[in-house]
């Protein structure tokens, strides 16, 4: 497996986010992450990228321990793309651009940039600040900067939330596109069940802490006796058995 997730777990103080995880990923594979707000999907991602201490466990990319990589190795296998992550607001979009590729010490940064923003659409506000931008427009900016390096390991928290159908379609067919030309796995944390069963090759389903089920989405549908995703992330988020 590409990617192995192994008992990760996270307290924060006495509350427990995450409880003794398990899941793998396998390469050029999306993986859905599903669950109600709270139940640790942000926290999984965040411990992944190496920006939450984990309180155990382990995160293994090709059977070696993340923690025994050096920053720069990590850098350039990760990015992370997420609408409640601002970028500089006072930097215009091709500041940043040009910032975060220097962060990831790209060569031939320009034309990495110029290829990437006629590709997402968002030369014709190259100059402008990014807060100033609408929400599809900073959505495409941040998924830009998400691919400014090529990552092999994309993670991605709600990359369609609050845009309109139009500009929600264009970005899932453009991470459709973007997965098969260049073979990256994606981690995708959505609230959106179609886009998940258009997007995710399985799925990880989530609630407090714990992961409680797993499979493809037509897999869990049967399993749980409901017409949709929708209907079965309702079930699951809805039952009242405790861990």
């Amino acid at each position: 497996m590409f990617i192995q997730i192994r008992d990760l777990t996270k307290y924060y103080d006495k509350y427990l986010a995450v409880n003794k995880i398990n899941f793998q990923i396998e390469r050029n594979k999306t993986i859905g992450l599903l669950g109600p707000n709270g139940c640790g999907k942000t926290t999984t991602i965040g411990m992944m990228l190496g920006l939450v201490t984990p309180s155990f466990g382990e995160i293994l990319i090709d059977n070696k321990n993340i923690n025994s990589f050096k920053r720069d190795e990590i850098l350039k296998k990760f990015n992370f793309a997420s609408p409640y992550v601002e970028l500089p607001k006072k930097l215009t979009v091709k500041q940043n651009l040009e910032i975060y590729g220097r962060l990831y010490g790209l060569e031939d940064l320009n034309k990495k940039i110029e290829e990437i923003s006629v590709d997402l659409d968002i030369k014709n506000f190259f100059n402008r600040k990014t807060g100033e931008l609408s929400s599809g427009q900073k959505n495409r900016v941040s998924l830009a900067k998400s691919l400014i390096n090529k990552p092999e390991i994309l993670l991605l928290d709600e990359p369609t939330a609050s845009l309109d159908p139009d500009i929600g379609d264009f970005i899932r067919s453009y991470i459709q596109d973007y997965k098969i030309k260049n073979k990256v796995t994606i981690l995708l944390a959505s609230h959106n069940m179609s886009e998940v069963e258009r997007l995710c090759d399985s799925v990880i389903m989530m609630r407090q802490g714990n992961i409680i089920d797993k499979g493809t989405c037509s897999e869990l549908i049967q399993k749980h006796g409901r017409g949709n995703l929708e209907e079965t992330f309702l079930k699951l988020a809805r039952s009242k058995n405790e861990f």
